[in-house]
């Protein structure tokens, strides 16, 4: 019996279409995440690890679809191949089954590492970004998450002696975020 032909789909934003990426491959299942690389606490990489089994192959369209730091990568490839899943990227045009020669695992290492510097590029163009628009004086930070009335009637209720937890779940706020506004 052969295993299922799985499919791992990443991107970082729910208005990007994720269409692309394993067009016109034959796949059994799919598990596709709309969520920033930046670790691997996504809900269906979870999902999709999780699922499969000796003899199934996860098909990604790039490294940098399914990690973008080394280690994760490594350890994810590493992971499934001792579970016998060969982890195959589409891009790169390369398969891991934990039989691999030493250039494999430095071409997976090369790679990932380029979807790591990739991801601190960003990161840095970002905070650049903001802190421009900060000298500009429009960057207004994020928008808070209760209005003037809302944080009234916090205090109003904690002065009361309602719980900090109670009220964090009424709401929906952190414990942290609710002792800011207390504080302020």
């Amino acid at each position: 019996m052969s295993g299922k032909r799985v499919g791992y789909v990443r991107v970082s934003s729910i208005d990007q279409n994720e269409a692309r990426q394993l067009e016109g491959v034959a796949l059994d299942k799919v598990f596709t995440d709309k969520a920033s690389g930046k670790d691997t606490s996504r809900p269906q990489l979870q999902a999709c690890l999780e699922y499969l089994r000796d003899g199934d192959v996860l098909l990604v369209h790039s490294m940098d679809r399914l990690a973008r730091n080394v280690e994760d990568l490594r350890r994810i490839v590493r992971e499934q191949n001792a579970k016998g899943v060969i982890v195959q990227f589409m891009k790169e045009g390369l398969s891991f089954t934990g039989d691999d020669s030493p250039m494999s695992q430095l071409l997976l290492t090369m790679l990932g590492a380029v979807a790591e510097f990739e991801r601190s590029l960003i990161r840095e163009r970002q905070r650049e970004g903001i802190a421009i628009a900060k000298v500009k004086g429009v960057y207004k930070g994020r928008k808070p998450a209760l209005d003037a009335q809302q944080v009234a009637d916090l205090k109003a209720r904690a002065a009361a002696g309602e719980t900090k937890a109670e009220l964090a779940r009424q709401f929906k706020i952190s414990r942290a975020t609710l002792y800011e506004y207390l504080a302020a």
